[in-house]
């Protein structure tokens, strides 16, 4: 059994990622209502930290994905190998949080736990069938946001149409108070629990727990550490979400939040990871597509679509070196 100490520093590192995902996934949750002036900064911010609590308290289904789907047995795991992944990912997000690039958490750290796996102890010892089921509900989630929120924007317009602008604006900056609510908790119930399964993977491998069934105290203080973060807020990815992709008013924000919302909550119902970030997106662009196709700026959902692909990879890399020099200094 390996010095507690150890432990503890991947628990550290953990928290560190969890506070840093939530001040840069801020604005996935608050970006619509915000952009639309539905609600001030500080109000939104305050109840998506409450909310991100909220969520992160709901479940333990995602956790047990990232914990058990990456890698073929907890036995493989070491220490190193689970503070490079989390030392990736951290640089990653601050990264692309300087540059406002609103790029996903959740590639951040898989391609970080997949190059530490990679250097350490060999392709042989990934999931691939568990990566692969992981990959693809990143990969579709985003794709299936745009789709259904094309199609509820519509549905939107079809309904509330005939209503003047200035009623439709005063009613829905009421309604996103709750969509923004349904957001927040959404990612929250997704988000944190990733790193809950960093962390539970790190007690199952060094003999601390005799099963991958995540701890309350881990459930705690993983909620805590997104809450905290979400309470900072990230202003840079706020602008670029809130308004460089498409201009919204409040009934577009409103359809873009629930139909996240949606994506989101059932994702996590089903166990599964997503990025808040490429679903948040994909609605925005889906809603602004319904209004028209030329009110979605492409040319930024060009950048981040880049920026997305090359998560995983340049994570897994940054991971894979990060390895080695710890390997160098701590043998």
């Amino acid at each position: 059994m390996p010095d507690m100490s150890i432990v503890f520093v991947v628990v550290a590192f953990a928290l560190v990622f969890d506070y840093i995902n939530g001040f840069h996934d801020t604005a996935n949750a608050i970006a619509t209502s915000v952009s639309t002036r539905a609600l001030a900064p500080s109000q939104a911010i305050l109840m998506s930290a409450v909310l991100n609590f909220g969520g992160a308290m709901f479940s333990t289904g995602v956790a047990k994905t990232i914990g058990g789907d990456i890698v073929r047995s907890a036995a493989v795991v070491t220490q190193p190998m689970i503070v490079t992944a989390l030392a990736a990912a951290i640089i990653w997000n601050l990264v692309t949080w300087w540059y406002a690039i609103p790029s996903s958490s959740s590639h951040a750290l898989i391609g970080g736990l997949m190059g530490s796996v990679l250097v350490s102890v060999g392709p042989s010892n990934l999931n691939f069938a568990g990566i692969e089921k992981i990959v693809l509900s990143l990969v579709l989630s985003p794709i299936v946001a745009l789709i259904t929120g094309y199609a509820i924007m519509i549905l939107m317009l079809w309904g509330f149409g005939r209503f003047s602008p200035s009623k439709l604006n005063t009613g829905f900056k009421r309604m996103q108070l709750i969509s923004a609510g349904l957001m927040s908790f959404s990612h929250g119930s997704n988000d944190a629990q990733k790193s809950m399964g960093i962390i539970t993977l790190a007690l199952l491998s060094a003999g601390y727990i005799p099963a991958l069934e995540v701890p309350t105290w881990v459930k705690l203080v993983c909620a805590t550490a997104m809450a905290s973060g979400t309470a900072i807020g990230g202003w840079k990815i706020i602008k670029t979400m809130g308004g460089r992709i498409f201009k919204m008013e409040p009934i577009n924000g409103f359809s873009a939040d629930l139909n996240s919302a949606t994506v989101i909550f059932s994702s996590t119902l089903l166990n599964l990871p997503v990025s808040t970030t490429h679903v948040v997106a994909g609605s925005i662009m889906g809603v602004g597509s319904a209004k028209r196709i030329h009110a979605v700026r492409w040319t930024v959902a060009r950048q981040m679509l880049v920026a997305w692909v090359l998560t995983i990879p340049l994570s897994a890399l940054t991971s894979a070196c990060i390895y080695q020099l710890v390997m160098i200094m701590w043998p």
